[in-house]
Order: C-alpha cells, then sequence, then structure tokens
C-alpha cells in the first residue's frame, strides 16, 4: 500500500514522513474525517525526489546496468515467434521508436541501424505507451482485451513556500470530490520546506494554469482549507497542467497465446486514475509477484504470471473503478454492487467524521493494506449506523473552513 516500515534514508534525504490520520485533513464525501495518530506512516516527498532516490538505488545493485540515453525501437523473435530473444535499441533522437520493418521483427533479424541485445527474459515496463499489443497483432497474436473508465480527468500542480506555522501539525490537506461537487484538490508537503497543490476536475472541467484561475479553481473547492493555505504563500512556479483520459486495463491474463521471453509490468498492464494514487503500490505488488515467481529457479510462463498479477490488479481496479463510477456523468455499467458501496461509503465517511476507528478502517482499505469486503464486517455496519443515527448530517453543500469546523 501507501504506507511503509523503513523509510529512514528517505526521511534523512529530506522527505516528510507524516501519519495518514493524525497529520492529514482528510475530507471524503463531503466530510471532514476525525484526525488521530493510528500508527499508520506515509510518505510524502516529491516525484522526481523519490524516482532519484529509487534510480539510485536500483543503479548501485551489482549486475545492473544502466544504457542511459537509450530508446528501445523493437523486439526480436524466434522466426516461429514463440519467443522474444531480446531487444533493438538505438541511441534517443535517432530512433523512430515501435517503427522497424516487419520483416526484422517476424524473422528475429537485427535492424541494420539499431543494436540488438539478446535476453533471457524482457519485461516491459514502457507505462501507457506500451508497444506490447502492437507487436503482438504484428506476430499474428490476439491483441489483449480492454477495461475502460473514460474519467476526462485533468488536474494541475503548482509548487509554493507556506507562510510559518499555515497547517500547524499538520502535512496534507485532501479535499474529495462528491457527485454533486466533483473538484478535487490536495497540498502536500514535500522536501526541502516546498508544499504542492494539485487540483483536479473530471469530465473535461479542468483548472486553468494561468494563477488567477489556479487560484479560483482552489476557492471553489468543497472546503476553502487548501485556499486558504495559499493565502500568502510564495509560488515557486507556475501550474502546470496534466491529462488523463480514462483509466485503462489490459487483459494479458486472458489470452489463450502469448511468446515466452516477454512479460509485462506496472501502467502497461493497467493505467489508474492517479487521484487514488494505485499505480505505484501495483506495480511494486506486481514486481514483488514476479520476484517470488524467478526465485523458484525457472522461466515463468507468461500466462502463470499474468493470472498471478491480475490477483494483484483485481481489488484495486475495482476500488478505483467504483470511485470513478460515483460520479454520474462518468460512462460504464453500474453494477448492483458498486450502487451498494457507492451508497454505503458515504455514509461511512459521515460516520468517520466522528469515529477514528472507522477512518483508520477506510484508509486502510484505500491503501491496499485490507481488503474492501472489511468496510463490511457486521460490526464496522453498526458502528456506521449508529454514528449516523447519533449524528444526522447531510453532506457539505457549501464551501466550510478549517477554522469553522474546529468552531464546531
Amino acid at each position: 500500500g501507501y504506507f511503509i516500515a523503513s523509510p529512514n534514508h528517505l526521511v534523512q534525504a529530506g522527505a516528510e514522513l507524516v501519519d495518514v490520520m493524525g497529520n492529514i485533513r482528510g475530507m471524503v464525501s463531503g466530510h471532514r474525517l476525525r484526525q488521530a495518530d493510528v500508527g499508520l506512516p506515509m510518505l510524502f516527498a516529491s516525484r522526481p525526489f523519490l524516482e532519484g532516490e529509487v534510480r539510485a538505488r536500483v543503479r548501485a545493485l551489482p549486475g545492473v546496468t544502466f544504457m542511459d540515453g537509450t530508446d528501445i525501437v523493437g523486439l526480436t523473435t524466434t522466426a516461429d515467434r514463440r519467443r522474444v530473444t531480446g531487444v533493438q535499441c538505438r541511441p534517443s533522437g535517432r530512433s523512430d521508436i515501435g517503427r522497424l520493418s516487419r520483416s526484422s521483427e517476424v524473422d528475429g533479424r537485427a535492424d541494420e541501424q539499431a543494436e540488438s541485445i539478446a535476453a533471457d527474459l524482457v519485461v516491459d515496463a514502457t507505462g501507457r505507451g506500451s508497444r506490447t499489443p502492437v507487436w503482438l497483432q504484428e506476430w499474428g497474436y490476439q491483441r489483449p482485451t480492454e477495461d475502460r473508465v473514460d474519467i476526462g480527468l485533468g488536474y494541475a500542480t503548482r509548487t509554493y513556500r507556506l507562510r510559518p506555522g499555515t497547517l500547524g501539525p499538520d502535512k496534507a490537506i485532501v479535499i474529495g470530490g462528491t457527485p454533486n461537487h466533483p473538484r478535487s484538490g490536495v497540498l502536500a508537503a514535500l522536501e526541502g520546506g516546498r508544499h504542492m497543490v494539485g487540483l483536479g476536475g473530471i469530465l473535461g472541467d479542468h483548472p486553468p494554469t494561468d494563477p488567477a484561475g489556479f487560484d479560483a479553481f482552489a476557492a471553489s473547492l468543497l472546503f476553502t482549507d487548501i485556499a486558504d493555505a495559499m493565502v500568502g504563500a510564495q509560488p515557486l512556479d507556475d501550474p502546470v497542467a496534466f491529462r488523463f483520459p480514462a483509466s485503462v486495463r489490459h487483459r494479458y491474463e486472458r489470452l489463450r497465446q502469448f511468446p515466452g521471453g516477454l512479460l509485462v509490468i506496472g501502467d502497461a498492464v493497467c493505467s489508474f486514475n492517479p487521484v487514488y494514487g494505485q499505480g505505484m503500490p501495483v506495480a511494486a505488488n506486481e514486481a514483488l509477484a514476479l520476484r517470488r515467481l524467478l526465485a523458484r529457479g525457472t522461466d515463468p510462463a507468461p500466462s502463470q504470471y499474468f493470472r498471478a498479477i491480475a490477483k494483484t490488479v483485481d481489488t484495486p481496479w475495482d476500488i478505483a473503478v467504483g470511485a470513478d463510477l460515483a460520479f454520474p456523468g462518468v460512462p460504464g455499467t453500474r453494477t448492483a454492487k458498486i450502487r451498494l458501496v457507492n451508497a454505503y461509503l458515504p455514509r461511512l465517511h459521515a460516520a468517520a467524521a466522528h469515529d477514528v476507528a472507522l477512518g483508520e478502517a477506510f484508509v486502510r482499505v484505500v491503501g491496499l493494506l485490507d481488503r474492501p469486503a472489511a468496510l463490511l464486517r457486521p460490526d464496522r455496519v453498526l458502528r456506521v449506523w449508529w454514528a449516523n443515527r447519533r449524528h444526522p448530517a447531510e453532506p457539505a453543500t457549501s464551501v466550510t473552513s478549517h477554522a469553522q469546523a474546529r468552531s464546531r
């Protein structure tokens, strides 16, 4: 999940380590979750910082060679195309990625302008732009079917240096969207005493990237905490936009035939709506599944590997898809299970405004530490019912501030 056990080296390098309930103001379904330390650590750092630390650790591993400034432009195969035997690469800037001649791909002959590197196993970790489905089709295999949820997400981020003491003991603010107010935002501490503000909207309602428009979007969120924190803060850069049209899952586990010597991992298998933070923990769990198979000392069969990682993907995919389908404008089939969960969760969130244990149960599921069924345990359903009975409240329909919430 999101949570970590031994982050000392990252903290020493500047990352922020926080308690997921004690140091984060969480607002979901229009309800402000009650805060308290629950002993679940969470790490905050910028993506360049985290990727730099991971890259440095991988580079230090014995037997690992980095080929910087190199593009993979194709794969080589046996003549019968039943096995991938390596990759073809060129220096960056000289390649037309993926556009090798069909004959060189089919026959496994080296492209005259590319260097061929033989491999016992090739793992495609090229993310959302993976060309494996295209190459499979060109080799005569079926492409994997796709599950797709068109969310039309757009978000923009900007970094700041906040006024001292702005957040008190808190290190982050998370404001989730609701079906009636789908805009969302997050403010999180980064290394170096900086904070990042990320604002998001779905189905084409995207935050502007001009400073005034960015500020106005922040002020339009269901709670004012992020906008309040931005007052008097020093911007360190301009807002930067990102677009994410759809969550996509490639169903490799359903293919009857797949070439040996090739596996696919991470976003190249399943690309999640990034607001739920599922991508990296799922990729890490897929890597652990691969390690377990490799530890047996044999080349893992693709069918065996894809079935193993499908089990890793199933739960977070269901969580993300169900959450997206809570918004009426998102196309997709809303099964009875999805409708039931999307009716229950706002009631659980309302109860978690008063019951820390329910809030902890929720973040453990979102963080992939527990399965979603844990939220439907009879004792927890009873606590949800009792809290809603004692504190009847409708989800917030107008902006409220942290100060207003604390004064209640």
